[in-house]
């Protein structure tokens, strides 16, 4: 089994950033993509940022230029830099893996709990 936690949200006043973690754990051969995905109330979750193996990132369109994702395949680690915070960032942030549990298996998906980011004055 694998889990993943996240951490760092918070309340932060608009302009302000804040840093999540997300920390894979359990059977892990191998994590293939990472991505941060996001939920506010009433809305569907929604992909803000995508790192594959090798480091590549993609962005959704609302948070290019303020957001960074990054990840440390050593220690099955994910990270987003949020800077510039608006109201709208306000939301669940989800962390998402595909995770290859050994050598003979195939990738399989799997989600954290959240972290809720408030950013309000």
């Amino acid at each position: 089994q694998v889990q993943l936690v996240e951490s760092g949200g918070g309340l932060v006043q608009p302009g302000g950033s804040l840093r999540l973690s997300c920390v894979a754990s359990g059977s892990i051969y191998r994590i293939n993509g990472m991505g941060w995905y996001r939920q506010a109330p009433g809305k569907q979750r929604e992909l803000v940022a995508g790192i594959d193996s090798g480091g590549s990132t993609n962005y959704a369109d609302s948070v290019k230029g303020r957001f960074t994702a990054s990840r440390d395949n050593a220690w099955n680690t994910m990270y987003l830099q949020m800077n510039g915070l608006k109201p709208e960032d306000t939301a669940v942030y989800y962390c998402n893996a595909e995770v290859v549990a050994g050598i003979h298996y195939y990738g399989m998906d799997y989600w954290g709990k959240g972290t809720l980011v408030t950013v309000s004055s």
